[in-house]
């Protein structure tokens, strides 16, 4: 079997990468074009599980307001000026990949990278029901708020807007 590491994503793993999001998450549906700019505006976010130009997994963030959820399948255009916390658009692995321990080294070179900048917190939409899974990664659920329950609409029943402050 290949050895798959963690490595900067590069546009070649975008296939790859579109692949694994199908097989992640089925019932949302983001295009490739999401996922090429969010490597445009932000390539030290963006990491991709590989072997050789094999893809099994991808970890895409990048500055966001604390508090604000970014539309599902939409480009952003650019970065916002407000970057109180990193945002985790997606993580996400091939199923054969699951239950490998490959998730916390990512992650916790995502908390360094984002104290290393200086972002106080790290934010994201648990779907699928996997808001146990980041509760277990140090994540929390946010307060209940409003216009953050209307936003998440758009992701699902069960979606929760969670963070990690560092």
């Amino acid at each position: 079997m290949d050895n798959f590491n963690w490595r900067p994503m590069r546009a070649n793993d975008l296939d790859g990468v579109v692949a694994v999001a199908a097989s992640a998450f089925p019932g949302h549906f983001e295009s490739r074009a999401c996922f090429e700019e969010r490597l445009r505006l932000f390539p030290q976010g963006c990491f991709a599980l590989a072997a050789t130009d094999t893809v099994k997994g991808y970890l895409i963030t990048y500055p966001w307001p604390l508090g604000a959820i970014p539309p599902l399948n939409s480009l952003i255009g650019k970065l916002p000026e407000r970057r109180d916390a990193l945002y985790l658009h997606d993580l996400a692995l091939h199923p054969d990949m699951r239950g490998q321990g490959q998730v916390r080294p990512i992650l916790e070179r995502l908390v360094r990278d984002t104290r290393a900048m200086g972002i106080p917190a790290i934010a994201l939409v648990s779907v699928n029901d996997t808001a146990a899974f980041w509760q277990a990664m140090g994540f929390q659920p946010a307060p209940d708020d409003d216009a953050i329950g209307r936003k998440l609409h758009s992701y699902g029943d069960g979606s929760v807007y969670m963070i990690r402050e560092l």
